[in-house]
């Protein structure tokens, strides 16, 4: 490989893999370094770690339990607004955290929609705070991620399949134990593994709805141990421990989605001949109209909720809003600054290594780089002059992995197609970068940079540990006004911060994709 010509010189993208990994790895170990020797883990530690552990296998084990049914429906099921129902699947995972609780309480809440109505018939409002609590955000999140994956299994399943089962009167339990059944076994796995890596990392779906220290997750341990103790030792041993777990789950993730499939076809549009009994159509139909219930509900609640408040915000949530623009603005220059060599680099069968640093950012914990940066500004300069900053740093870090995810195929595809036509032209590896590479990508570029840029808007992770009460970001700042129970302007906030993060992110994927080929 590197005895012969490339269209694009890997090395900006294995340097930028080094900087991921050395700002990870090397943060940890500056929170390591500076840590003074415990007593290891405590028992509240073992608490936080039991916690963490139960919801996220809970959260894991419903959002991919649900999602089976649900996206076995959409696949079977042909009606007017599948393709924007299916669309919406993706709104959760880009809904900033805060505004999706707020929506979650108006919804599930004491004071709730549904706690109004069981008191209408005499039963006791829902408690949403604690471990339900938190499995309930948990499943509002990843139960459109889960469907998405399955529905994705479904759909690899070649027509030729469905036809030949039809041909043959297969039934639709046979249909099910011997195409559905097959594909679920190896698709079912990585999904779990997936939302369980996410949810071990959650922040501010425990800090919101925990309820008190029964129901505090590592992450949310770690920033304790830092904000209120400064017990860098805790805090670095606690990341290793939840790194440790996430590794553990992308193993199993890339273990599972290595099995072999159902082989190719002839790409023709998958008809089915199953399922048109009363029951089955009952069944998929009632499995599609209560997933999407309890997805548009909340954020149907953030709308009405937040209308009336938004003549109630102070002005301080203006300043606070423009910070958050202002913020993933330079989050998402510096993911594609990035994302895009590395993408580069794995294009040309560098990938492994490269991939491997990107994957870092999912498992290691946001709050652990902060502090990190913190030990390492400290000797130089004031580190809370430094905290949108270093927010932007790890919100770009954070997002790497999906960016990757987004433009790895891309990149794969470009330099298969017009990589040799670029070589016979004696197009050096800036020019086929900026002027094939580049344009031929527009369109995952954008998505890339919009989901990064609805990712940072709606961050509360780092900026939670550094901001003082001049300086917060919009999901800060609405986290501060429930606390005071400001709740009627806490919701315009957060309609605010919904329209500003689905904004950017239509923006710019909508722009990535304006004349370029999709």
């Amino acid at each position: 490989m590197a005895g012969r010509a490339e269209p694009v010189s890997p090395w900006p993208g294995i340097g930028a893999a080094l900087v991921v990994a050395v700002l990870i790895l090397g943060t940890l170990a500056a929170v390591a370094v500076r840590a003074e020797a415990g007593p290891g883990f405590g028992p509240s530690d073992w608490a936080a770690l039991r916690f963490t552990v139960t919801q996220a296998v809970l959260s894991a084990v419903l959002s991919v339990g649900l999602a089976v049914p649900v996206a076995r429906a959409l696949a079977r099921r042909r009606f007017r607004g599948r393709r924007l129902l299916i669309a919406l699947l993706g709104a959760p995972f880009i809904l900033p955290v805060i505004v999706a609780i707020l929506g979650l309480l108006e919804v599930f809440g004491r004071a709730g929609w549904i706690s109004t109505a069981l008191g209408w018939v005499g039963m006791e409002p829902i408690r949403i705070y604690g471990l339900h609590g938190v499995v309930l955000a948990h499943v509002f999140f990843n139960l459109p991620l889960a469907t998405r994956l399955l529905l994705q299994g479904w759909q690899e399943i070649p027509a030729e399949r469905f036809r030949l089962a039809a041909q043959l009167g297969a039934n639709g339990f046979a249909i099910w134990r011997l195409l559905e059944a097959p594909m679920l076994r190896r698709t079912v796995p990585g999904a779990l593994a997936v939302v369980f890596a996410i949810c071990l990392t959650s922040f501010a779906v425990a800090l919101t709805l925990g309820g008190g220290p029964r129901a505090t997750t590592i992450e949310l341990a770690i920033y304790q141990a830092f904000r209120f103790d400064f017990d860098l030792g805790r805090a670095a041993l606690l990341s290793g421990v939840q790194l440790a777990l996430t590794a553990a789950a992308a193993a199993v993730a890339l273990r599972a989605a290595s099995g072999e499939g159902f082989g190719s076809g002839l790409d023709r549009a998958i008809r089915r001949w199953d399922g048109h009994s009363t029951m089955a159509r009952w069944l998929d139909g009632l499995w599609i109209i209560v997933a999407a219930g309890f997805l548009l509900m909340p954020l149907a609640a953030i709308v009405l909720a937040g209308l009336p408040g938004v003549i109630q915000m102070p002005a301080i949530v203006l300043r606070a809003a423009a910070t958050s623009v202002g913020v993933a603005a330079v989050s998402t220059l510096l993911l594609l600054a990035m994302a895009l060599p590395m993408a580069a680099a794995v294009a040309l069968g560098r990938g492994q290594a490269i991939e491997m640093a990107g994957i870092l950012g999912l498992a290691a914990s946001p709050l652990v780089i902060g502090t990190g940066l913190f030990i390492v500004i400290h000797p130089y300069a004031d580190p809370f002059d430094f905290a949108l900053p270093v927010t932007a740093l790890v919100n770009a870090v954070m997002a790497l992995p999906f960016a990757l995810r987004i433009l790895v195929p891309a990149a794969r595809s470009v330099v298969e197609r017009y990589g040799k036509l670029g070589l016979s032209l004696d197009m050096g590896g800036n020019a086929f970068f900026w002027r094939v590479m580049l344009p031929r990508m527009r369109a995952q570029i954008g998505f890339a940079a919009g989901l990064a840029a609805a990712l940072s808007m709606g961050d509360l992770g780092v900026i939670a540990l550094f901001a003082d009460p001049e300086l917060a970001t919009l999901p800060l700042q609405i986290y501060r006004l429930m606390g005071a129970y400001r709740m009627e302007a806490a919701a315009g906030a957060a309609l605010l911060l919904l329209c500003l993060s689905m904004g950017a992110f239509w923006v710019l994927d909508r722009g990535g994709r304006w004349h370029a080929e999709t």
